[in-house]
């Protein structure tokens, strides 16, 4: 399986090196994951294998989950994610998974949800180049034209052009991200650079995808 954890985003710090440089990090508290089921091919068509995570108190759980938990025999958990796997998992339900799946050194991506701008204009959004800041101008921050547009009655924006809109809260990957420090104590993963969402918030940690590339 390849390693992936669920956790919580708690903040920003930075740490020194022995030779007194400093890092910025991103603290992730993990605590341990639960797993709660396994998916074959046989019976899903797909392997797979169901991540859970944070505690959660009986009464908070609708009864479609609780039904599930049950039905798995383990504890309601706040989270439930599931990963796809290239081969049957070697986990059973039950399993716990710790921080201690990564190692110093390892490189992750970061799954998260990006912070919710609201609205704005196309210039913040999507970076657009702004008019002329003159006093003739009549186009400062306006995005300009759109282009072609589909003919006939009713004509419309083709889908997909850049205008203002809602900015942030999406679903966000940072890769090739470093991990500084394990602390398995504590369950905390200290990870070089920043990664998407507010504090507290819940965040995906893999393996890479984009493995370092061999030297020949």
């Amino acid at each position: 399986m390849a390693k992936t954890i669920l956790g919580i985003k708690l903040g920003m710090t930075q740490i020194f090196t022995e030779d007194g440089k400093v890092i910025p990090v991103t603290v992730i508290e993990s605590g341990n994951n639960v797993v709660i089921r396994n998916k074959t091919v046989d019976t899903d068509g797909y392997y797979g294998v169901q991540l859970g995570f944070g505690e959660v108190k009986e009464n908070k759980v609708n009864k479609p989950r609780a039904g599930h938990f049950k039905k798995f025999g383990v504890k309601p958990v706040k989270y439930i994610r599931e990963v796809r796997l290239a081969a049957e998992s070697e986990y059973k339900i039950g399993d716990v998974i710790g921080v201690d799946v990564f190692a110093e050194g390892d490189l992750v991506d970061v799954i998260g949800t990006s912070k919710g701008k609201g609205f704005a204009g196309s210039i913040k959004r999507h970076h657009f180049a702004r008019g002329p800041m003159g006093h003739g101008s009549k186009s400062h921050r306006e995005p300009g034209s759109t282009g072609a547009m589909l003919s006939g009655p009713g004509g419309r924006v083709i889908k997909g052009k850049k205008l203002p809109g809602r900015m942030g809260g999406v679903r966000t990957t940072v890769q090739r991200l470093t991990v500084v420090k394990v602390d398995v104590n504590r369950n905390l993963l200290l990870i070089k650079g920043a990664v998407p969402g507010p504090k507290k918030g819940f965040v995906i940690v893999r393996e890479t995808v984009k493995p370092a590339k061999q030297k020949k």
